[in-house]
């Protein structure tokens, strides 16, 4: 490894397959403008290639005489590249056949092809980024509402990082002063008091406490809430479905049965993306296919965070509405009294009374009509109440959480050795415990298993 990373050069694919205006084959390495150089013919002369300037040109094949594609291509020369290493871009048209040939063409001049995540666990290991903005690529890439694209930039940003260091530093104050007292008894330093160094301690256990306790919302506009339509046949569970898509995603028909399987779309409410899971009637199956969905409705009703229960409110209540509700009375439900714009034979306080927890909602999903009070009704459960975001950093991933609890149970023992009036090298010892848990956050800390783990998870190419 030389003092920048590796000592090869990589090279992938980093645009989507198929047709359009344009692919990208990125190349990075110290090989990579040598690379460039075989390959490449400007359109104008052989002049030597300037850094972060594009050229016009034709890409030839390393062994035959021959020209792969028209292309604009730059060389971008370290450090100030995304990898801080010498990258090459080389835009063409894209086709999945063109794109293959140039990458091909780049491998036979002496690149590998890049991992998954590769081009920016380099960028990490070089220095460029941290952990954190490492992560924060793929949440920018997989963002499904303008509320989780505003906190992966946030976290890209540096924000998470920045909360971590002034942790940290704190800590670190902290941790100076009682080695300065171990270290240096004869130069009476003032000590710290049992009272003053818990206090102190306490403080910074208080700080950690409050950011894991916004690691729920995180979670939730990170990755979503697996939500299930659930409801006895026809009450209109895929007319609400196509409603809150704004689109006739599932097929809506009066004949009952008309859904066998479950449909699966992500909608935004309120900045919460919303995995709905548009699931088959809840009655007793009439044939072996209706039986197989209704199968797969009850299995999406034990994974699902929320539950959106259709009930027809021109009928009355049957005995397959009351079996639904004896499934659902342990999740967290949302009633949905559709078909307000016919005569009412369901009463809202009736549905109430019989679900206390539940809020009714009143709608139409064919008219469209409350679906607004719908979706507010929605965020405000999923966040319990909660309607504007705050400012605070919130945590969007289980590793940072995680990383924090442990750094709280440090100082937690710190605490407790402080209040037993142990020996401060044993406080000390607790406090770099926990700033060895801070430390994996941003990655001055985290084996080389935990950096594996994280970067499979992007795409090649990125």
């Amino acid at each position: 490894m030389n003092s920048l990373g590796w000592d090869d050069t990589i090279a992938a694919i980093s645009t989507p397959l198929g047709i359009g205006g344009i692919g990208i084959v990125r190349i990075s390495g110290p090989q990579a403008r040598a690379i460039a150089q075989r390959l490449f013919r400007p359109r104008r002369g052989r002049a030597a290639l300037r850094s972060h300037q594009f050229y016009l040109g034709e890409i030839l094949h390393p062994e035959e005489d021959r020209v792969l594609d028209e292309v604009l291509l730059v060389w971008m020369g370290k450090p100030k590249t995304y990898t801080r290493e010498d990258v090459v871009e080389i835009h063409c048209h894209s086709g999945i056949l063109i794109l293959q040939e140039i990458l091909q063409a780049v491998l036979k001049c002496g690149a590998r092809l890049a991992e998954p995540g590769e081009f920016t666990k380099r960028a990490f290991l070089n220095g460029r980024i941290d952990l954190t903005q490492a992560e924060s690529v793929l949440d920018l890439i997989q963002a499904q509402t303008a509320r989780s694209l505003e906190l992966a930039h946030q976290q890209r940003s540096g924000r998470l990082a920045q909360e971590v260091q002034r942790l940290r530093e704190s800590l670190l104050d902290l941790l100076a002063h009682l080695e300065a007292q171990i270290d240096f008894p004869e130069e009476e330093i003032p000590e710290l008091s049992p009272a003053a160094l818990a206090q102190r301690i306490g403080l910074l256990r208080d700080r950690l406490d409050s950011w894991i306790q916004t690691f729920r919302e995180g979670k939730v506009y990170r990755e979503g809430i697996a939500t299930a339509i659930v409801g006895r046949p026809n009450v209109g569970k895929s007319s609400l479905l196509n409603a809150l898509l704004r689109q006739d995603r599932a097929i809506v028909t009066p004949i009952p049965g008309t859904t066998r399987d479950v449909l699966e779309e992500t909608v935004a409410v309120g900045g919460i993306p919303l995995r709905l899971m548009d699931t088959a009637g809840l009655r007793r199956a009439k044939d072996s296919i209706e039986a197989e969905g209704i199968r797969r409705t009850e299995e999406c009703l034990r994974m699902a965070d929320l539950i959106l229960w259709v009930v027809d409110g021109s009928q009355p209540l049957g005995p397959e509405d009351l079996d639904i509700l004896e499934k659902i009375r342990s999740k967290k439900t949302v009633v949905a009294l559709n078909k307000n714009d016919l005569p009412a034979r369901v009463e809202r306080d009736e549905l109430q009374g019989r679900l206390p927890e539940a809020p009714v909602v009143s709608i139409s999903a064919l008219r469209g009509t409350g679906l607004e009070e719908l979706r507010k009704t929605v965020r405000a459960l999923v966040l319990k109440g909660k309607v504007e975001p705050s400012d605070t950093v919130l945590l969007t991933h289980l590793r940072h959480k995680q990383a924090l609890e442990r750094c709280r149970d440090a100082l937690r023992q710190a605490l407790e050795a402080a209040a037993r009036r142990f020996s401060i090298e044993f406080v000390a010892l607790d406090i770099r415990q926990a700033l060895q848990a801070l430390g994996e956050i941003t990655g001055e800390t985290t084996s080389a298993e935990v950096l594996e783990r994280i970067f499979q998870q992007f795409c090649i190419g990125k």
